[in-house]
């Protein structure tokens, strides 16, 4: 322990003498009441260390304490269900020990010491082991099964293996390495949060994150190992989307972090997770689900790390071999937070008084996502996908957090507030989106959707992009002096966003999609389209096409549930074929 005084407090920036040999970032205990820091600068003797709670009280000539570590989380089971604060802190024990409001300085361990869990050992004594093998299995919840790994730069012989009930600090294996040591395993491993944890290979990803949301897996979709942002102003829907992605993901684990944002958001997590059905399994959706709450009532420092924290629990169970879905809501006060950090430290400011590292330490962050080859001598595939909210003052998208964000993720769903103001919900406008992994993911599309799938993609893009075009047209010469066949291309795109790519994320039905059900909806809109125009051409009015009853039949579909919707579907299609043959 390397002892300390402090000579300056700004905030919840702390500067302290005599911790010479100390180290960058390493964990202090700063003044009277032990509140938890980090040291972010060292020099000329002197220590700049951002405190993770409130500073008040805190003064000069108090003692400040290194820990000799970094900041580190507690890997193993126990993580699936809980809520952590920043620094993965489990507030539930943090509100039996001091109520509602947290008192400072606690410090509780972020596994609970005292639950034991059944572990059933999967090698046996006498077996060679590697760092990243799996030694043992403990069923965490009905959905995740919590694989018990070698910690890395670990490897020997298994000398000694239990089975049976254990808590995490418990013994359950010990391992002799090639030098005679013995080393004794237990069923959870720290980890530094800003090192990545290694893995063998990264991976091309060429699997889609399907999420339930016809607009992202239609048009802009995601693969799993990938990278997403959704930029927007106040009110166009950022929360939801991030929360409906977090609840339909095609992803066995969900971290979510809730970084700076209002604390009544995370609440609604809180309140739906336990209610809500997993799709698949039909278990609570908080039976695969971590969450990290730094909402914006609690320290700014320990947004910095909330982000680090969640990024380290997900790479964890990636290793496991499970595909992870990390939301991050939003990196812009992570950003805030940075620039409020590095104005006390009274560094060279950037663009808009961000610090001149932002850039780097986004990259950073998104490019511990991805798709890998886990360590161990079995093969195990595990992927994170990093999906982070940016909150850009007045939804400029030429904020330094937007563009450099932009510069390392692979797709942007761009939220529009004229859209929210229309109550066209998810607001992710279609004209300015885009995504980077068609290239990775349409043929495995093709094969699980359906053969003329991109085409009809394609061919549903166009009508959009026709109608931005007709509707300046429009406002100048009125709709009715549009020509019959472009007029139809106006109904078609408008069937298209109304009734294809809006979606209500709070009915029971509408609020999930499957891949199967998304391709009939499209197909029914652009086959009507197809005998709408053949009908055109011979003759019949257009007035007559757009009253027809069975766009009402295709608007109502998306309300049909998954299990009726393929017997609606042909009864939709026929009665589409029906209704042209007789007009």
């Amino acid at each position: 322990m390397i002892e300390g005084k402090i000579v300056r407090v700004a905030g919840p920036l702390v500067i302290a003498e005599g911790l010479s040999n100390a180290k960058m970032f390493d964990m202090v205990r700063v003044g009277d009441l032990g509140l938890i820091g980090e040291i972010i600068e060292l020099k000329s003797g002197r220590a700049s260390i951002q405190v993770y709670e409130e500073t008040s009280g805190i003064g000069v000539g108090q003692k400040v304490i290194s820990t000799g570590e970094p900041l580190v989380v507690e890997l193993g089971p126990g993580l699936i269900e809980n809520i952590y604060d920043g620094i993965q802190r489990p507030l539930s024990e943090l509100a039996k020990s001091s109520g509602a409001f947290i008192s400072r300085g606690l410090v509780v361990p972020a596994l609970d010491r005292s639950k034991k869990w059944d572990f059933n050992p999967v090698v046996k004594k006498g077996d060679t082991v590697e760092a990243g093998d799996v030694i043992g299995e403990v069923k965490e919840t009905t959905l995740v099964n919590h694989k018990i790994m070698v910690p890395p730069g670990i490897n020997g012989k298994i000398i000694d293996i239990k089975s049976g009930s254990f808590t995490v600090e418990d013994v359950v294996a010990i391992i002799e390495n090639n030098k005679g040591e013995k080393i004794d395993i237990k069923m959870y491993q720290k980890w530094p949060v800003r090192i990545g944890r290694p893995y063998k290979r990264k991976i091309n990803p060429k699997e889609p994150l399907f999420t339930g949301q016809r607009v992202v897996d239609a048009f802009f979709p995601i693969v799993k190992g990938g990278t997403a942002c959704i930029p927007g102003p106040f009110g166009s829907g950022k929360t939801v989307t991030q929360h409906q992605l977090a609840k339909w993901a095609d992803a066995q684990i969900v971290v979510y972090i809730g970084c700076g944002e209002r604390g009544n958001e995370m609440t609604d997590v809180l309140i739906e997770f336990p209610e809500l059905q997993d799709p698949k399994s039909g278990e609570p959706l908080m039976k695969r689900t971590v969450l990290i709450a730094n909402t914006s009532n609690m320290p700014v420092a320990a947004r910095e790390a909330s982000i680090y924290t969640g990024i380290t629990i997900a790479e964890y169970f990636r290793d496991m071999g499970y595909d992870v879905a990390l939301m991050a809501d939003s990196t812009s006060r992570w950003a805030e937070a940075m620039r409020e950090i590095s104005g006390r430290l009274e560094e060279m400011p950037g663009e808009e008084g961000y610090p001149a590292y932002l850039g780097r330490r986004l990259a950073e962050f998104y490019e511990r996502a991805g798709r890998v080859e886990t360590l161990g001598s079995t093969q195990r595939i595990g992927s994170v996908s990093a999906i982070g909210a940016v909150s850009p003052p007045g939804g400029d998208l030429s904020d330094p957090v937007v563009q450099s964000t932009l510069r390392v993720v692979k797709v942007f769903w761009g939220l529009d507030a004229s859209l929210a103001y229309k109550r066209h919900f998810p607001a992710i406008n279609w004209l300015t989106s885009y995504s980077l992994y068609y290239s990775n993911i349409d043929d495995y599309l093709v094969e699980i959707i359906g053969e003329d799938w991109i085409d009809m993609r394609t061919k549903a893009m166009e009508f959009l992009q026709r109608e931005s075009e007709l509707e300046e047209i429009a406002r100048l010469i009125g709709i009715e002096s549009l020509s019959p066949e472009n007029r139809l291309i106006m109904e078609t795109a408008r069937s298209i966003r109304e009734d294809f790519l809006h979606q209500n994320a709070f009915h029971e039905v509408d609020s999930y999609c499957s891949p199967k059900k998304m391709y009939m909806m499209l197909k029914m809109i652009l086959l009507f389209h197809q005998e709408a125009e053949t009908s055109l051409k011979s003759g019949v009015d257009i007035k007559k096409i757009i009253g027809l009853e069975v766009r009402e039949d295709i608007a109502r579909f998306r309300y049909i549930p998954e299990n009726e919707a393929a017997n609606e579907f042909e009864k939709i299609k026929t009665k589409i074929f029906e209704t042209f043959s007789k007009i």
